[in-house]
């Protein structure tokens, strides 16, 4: 199923490093003047239990972590996201913004792990219930500038006292290929959902194109 029609679904996907929470946030500021109710969600997370799974998720030092194990508990991480706080939010009329979703586990867990997308997607009709975002964000960004703002978040991290890294920035370059390839093959084959912005203009200007990509399907004509 699509989102219930009381409320709207957009997530927001692209490789580590492109931007996304910060646009997602922006997003919501906005959509917020504009008077409409906004949920933030992000994954892996979103819930109190979410987040337990999330600390195993991306806990550097859990590399004994199987391809088949990680994707499970992704979601198993979203089915009580979506449970718990999604589909109750779009129920009661609100727009829920998510920092990554299905798609993420199709590209990275489907794709760069090997795992198969028909397994994916067989998974996600239990999980999901057959939630399918109302519109999708791709922040679309070369994979070189991707690599290196992922670098500069862990050195910050690091200098912070915060975990440097996650699992996910322990892969090779072969894996975050296959990631950044399987995200163009999604965005063609479906147009209708999926929006591709070039991540690599200023902030402001990103924020502006998708304010107007949102403020088209959501008919908002003025903040």
């Amino acid at each position: 199923m699509t989102s219930p029609k009381a409320g709207f679904f957009i997530t927001f996907e692209g490789l580590d490093g492109c931007g996304k929470t910060t646009q997602m946030k922006l997003l919501a500021q906005r959509l917020r003047a504009a008077g409409r109710t906004v949920l933030e969600s992000y994954e892996p997370g979103g819930t109190r239990i979410g987040a337990q799974v999330r600390r195993i998720l991306l806990d550097a030092s859990n590399h004994e972590l199987c391809p088949t194990a990680e994707l499970l508990l992704y979601f198993a991480c979203r089915a009580q996201n979506v449970e718990e706080a999604i589909l109750p939010a779009l129920r009661r009329g609100e727009i829920v913004l998510s920092d990554r979703f299905t798609d993420s586990t199709l590209v990275y867990q489907g794709v760069g792990r090997g795992l198969g997308k028909q397994v994916v997607l067989t998974l996600d009709q239990i999980a999901c219930k057959g939630l399918i975002p109302d519109l999708t964000l791709l922040l679309d960004i070369d994979l070189e500038t991707s690599l290196a703002r992922a670098r500069a978040r862990n050195d910050a991290a690091g200098q912070s006292g915060a975990p440097a890294e996650t699992r996910m920035d322990d892969q090779d370059l072969a894996f975050h290929r296959k990631v950044q390839q399987a995200y163009g093959e999604l965005a063609a084959e479906h147009p209708e959902r999926i929006v591709v912005i070039d991540a690599r203009a200023a902030v402001e200007e990103i924020a502006e194109r998708i304010w107007q990509t949102v403020a088209r399907r959501l008919e908002i004509s003025h903040v």
